[in-house]
Order: C-alpha cells, then structure tokens, then sequence
C-alpha cells in the first residue's frame, strides 16, 4: 500500500469513528486529512481530495478551527488560505475533552441545577422520584466533570508521563 492509499483510507476510517461519535463525517474526514499530511492544504486540496463542496469544506474548517484542532495560514506571495492539524495527540486529545465538556457537560449540569433549584408539583412520589434522578445525575455528571479536568491537568505532569511511558 503506497502512502496515498493509507492515508486516504486513515481519511475514512477516521470518519466513520468521528461520525459515530456525534460528529459529522466530513469534518471528521478534514480533521484527518489535515493530521496525515505534513504540509498545509487549502480549501480547494481538502476540497478535491475529499470531494466535498465548497461550503461543506468551509463550515468543517472553521469548525475545526473553533475547537482549537487546526490553524489557518498564510503562504507567502498566495492569496489562498492553508490549513494544518495540530500533530501532537494528546494535545489534540485535551481540546476534544475541553470542546466536549463546555457543549456536552455544562448545559447537562446547568439544567440539573435550574431542576433542582424549581419548586416541582405533583405526586409526592413522583416528585421525589425525579428529584433523586436529578440528584444522581448531577452526582455523576459532577464526576465525569472532575475527571476530565484531572486528565487535562496531567498533560504537563511529570509522573503521569512517566507513567504512560512506562505502560508502553
């Protein structure tokens, strides 16, 4: 298999898993093509490579860009903007947790809280069946909370790289 033939079938692959992960296909597909090559590609590479639209490409970019996954650059003398993944996985990895967390997480724990908060009426068990329900799960949310921040914090850890390192 030559270089071209796996990293297109990286592109794929990796946009299967994005896609299973709540994440549309074609960013997820970007975002890898973006990581398997070394040097910069503009809309119009992404664009032929992937056979995509314009504004498909566009949308996933900046999106992209938002999470903090890719850059945009200049080429001397061009007009056209390039692009480029950041390369270093955990790097990579920790911007995932931190944009998963402010979308996923902190609307999930600000809607317990406003439910825990509201003065709920109806049947007493009722009621005290979903008030558990909220209490359990802002628990458990709280946790996953706790430990994602623990595992951005141990980026610059020294143990825990000697840790990884020693389980590799």
């Amino acid at each position: 298999m030559d270089i071209e033939e796996a990293k297109m079938e990286f592109v794929h692959t990796w946009g299967t898993i994005g896609s299973s992960w709540g994440i549309p296909r074609s960013m997820a597909q970007i975002h890898a093509l973006l990581l398997a090559n070394k040097e910069a590609l503009s809309t119009e590479d992404v664009m032929d490579t992937i056979q995509i639209s314009r504004g498909n490409a566009n949308i996933n970019i900046r999106e992209l860009i938002n999470w903090n996954l890719v850059q945009k650059q200049h080429k001397l003398g061009e007009r056209k903007e390039y692009f480029s993944a950041n390369a270093n996985i955990m790097t990579m990895a920790q911007n995932i947790v931190q944009e998963r967390k402010k979308r996923e997480l902190q609307p999930v724990l600000d809607l317990l809280n406003k439910l825990k908060q509201e003065n709920i009426e109806g049947n007493n068990e009722e009621v005290e069946h979903f008030r558990n329900l909220m209490q359990e799960l802002d628990e458990f949310i709280q946790q996953l909370d706790q430990l994602s921040e623990i595992w951005l914090k141990m980026k610059d850890n020294y143990f825990f790289k000697k840790m990884i390192g020693a389980m590799s």
